[in-house]
């Protein structure tokens, strides 16, 4: 429907389109998080549930992730801020909102803070200390040598780390954003402390949630995805009303 998206770098974004019900031009976009892609099974349940109550939604991988264009080890959060914004290019004539999940949800933050073209936002367990996050997770691990989580594809490099540590954190990048925003995260969250999401949210100055979901982790598994996406699905309806 939307032809071919295209990054700054010329490289192919990866996408699927749950077209909604007729008459309305609003369109979720989802993002994922780092190691992943559009396919996790979380956000295709998201898709799907968007798309059963008539809202359009449009999952894509980032850059050198999933079957993208580009090569992983390139790929970072300033790369991926701007590959959004390649998505958002495409979906002219729409009603806007993200969803980002992890390290996408740093994206969007990022993004909404300097693009009004998104009308609403979702964090699903967003990153939000970077800096603290690639010391924590990958500090004993050789950029260029070593793999993020031992997952030999993905290699660790210089520039993803160099990236979250000159970003160090998004939470001062809160009270730019002016329009409605859900965090929603997992009180068993092991990759992503809770404590991000509670520490963005108070720096807020936006019509702001903060939803914690009893059990969940990082990726929403199991029950918790049922509780995810009745959630948000609940939530982005009453914005586009």
């Amino acid at each position: 429907m939307f032809g071919t998206i295209r990054n700054a770098q010329g490289e192919k974004l990866d996408y699927a389109f749950h077209p909604g019900g007729a008459g309305s031009d609003a369109l979720v976009v989802l993002g994922h998080g780092v190691t992943g892609n559009k396919d996790r099974a979380f956000l295709v349940a998201l898709a799907e549930g968007l798309a059963v109550t008539g809202i359009a939604a449009l999952r894509f991988s980032f850059a050198g992730n999933g079957t993208s264009e580009g090569r992983f080890a390139d790929a970072h959060i300033t790369k991926e801020v701007e590959d959004l914004g390649a998505v958002l290019d495409a979906l002219e004539g729409h009603t806007l909102g993200y969803v980002g999940h992890s390290m996408g949800g740093a994206v969007g933050v990022l993004r909404a803070s300097q693009d009004q073209r998104l009308r609403f936002l979702v964090s699903l367990a967003g990153m939000v200390h970077t800096g603290d996050f690639a010391r924590r997770e990958f500090g004993m691990v050789k950029p260029g040598e070593g793999f993020m989580w031992d997952d030999e594809a993905c290699p660790l490099s210089q520039a993803y780390m160099d990236d979250l540590g000159e970003i160090g954190s998004v939470v001062d990048r809160a009270p730019s954003i002016q329009v409605p925003w859900l965090l929603v995260h997992g009180t068993e969250d092991d990759v992503v402390p809770l404590q991000d999401s509670r520490d963005i949210y108070a720096r807020a100055n936006a019509p702001v949630e903060l939803c914690e979901i009893p059990g969940a982790g990082h990726v929403f598994s199991g029950e918790a995805t049922a509780a995810m996406v009745e959630k948000v699905v609940g939530w982005v309806k009453e914005q586009i009303r």
